[in-house]
């Protein structure tokens, strides 16, 4: 139990849940408190899907500018890295995870959103990266995976002016994947995560490391992991499992043990 940032376990669904009012920010305690519970999530057996929530009335508006304006290069250096490995602590867990999205997401917090497989958002959110109206640009992979998601030039465009998206844009340019109620969105995101928590969980690491991996590289590369991570599958309980079941029952009827 973090002091910005918890982890809670309920039927197979962990949410991670930032709290340090009034907006989130994203300082050097709620970081290495990030990355603890993204590990933590990663290990705990308990754990076969994850939301990542910043509350009811913000998500996370970015990075705290206030321990960073009289850094020099090497404070900067340091800082982005210890974003960067919290970022990418929840990048790597191999569950599914879903960011549930309210009010703003700016800067560092529209990062984190991003290293999500799902994001949910509510009909109120307001997302962007303005780093560069601080005369800086994203550190916490904002450049990489927001272009990897929408394209070279929305995110040039989103980088460039620094502005604004709400949640029509947002879903329009696949910035976000489902847009509800602002008062349903952690209602949603647990509902989304919870149909894999009886899932064939070793499977489903596969099938994101396949996907996460096979976009570092070329296509060739992409389907040569694909395929050993296939095979690899052959290994697992759930692979014969699933199968057998198949056989018998006819499809979607297999019940799981996450082994």
């Amino acid at each position: 139990m973090g002091e910005f940032v918890t982890l809670e376990a309920t039927a197979g669904v962990g949410t991670i849940r930032l709290h340090r009012p009034p907006l989130n920010a994203l300082n050097r305690v709620l970081q290495r408190e990030l990355r603890t519970a993204a590990e933590d999530a990663s290990e705990r057996s308990d754990v076969r899907a994850v939301v990542v929530y910043g509350g009811e009335k913000v998500f996370a508006a970015g990075a705290d500018i206030k321990e960073m304006i009289d850094s020099g290069y090497a404070e900067a250096l340091a800082g982005q890295r210890n974003l960067a490995a919290a970022l990418d602590a929840v990048a790597a867990i191999p569950k599914p995870t879903v960011a549930a999205v309210t009010g703003y997401a700016l800067g560092g917090g529209l990062e984190l959103a991003l290293c999500c497989d799902h994001r949910i958002a509510g009909d109120n959110v307001r997302v962007g990266l303005p780093e560069v109206l601080l005369g800086v640009i994203p550190g916490g992979g904002g450049t990489q995976r927001l272009a990897r998601l929408v394209g070279p030039a929305r995110a040039k465009d989103l980088i460039y002016t620094g502005r604004y998206v709400d949640a029509t844009e947002a879903r329009e340019m696949g910035l976000v994947d489902r847009v509800v109620g602002a008062d349903e969105v952690h209602a949603r995101a647990v509902e989304w995560a919870g149909q894999f928590a009886t899932g064939p969980a070793v499977a489903l690491a596969a099938a994101k490391a396949a996907i996460d991996g096979g976009l570092d590289g070329d296509l060739d590369s992409g389907l040569r992991l694909e395929g050993q991570l296939f095979a690899g599958l052959f290994t697992t309980e759930d692979q014969k499992t699933g199968m057998r079941s198949f056989v018998e029952n006819g499809p979607g009827k297999a019940v799981f043990d996450g082994k």
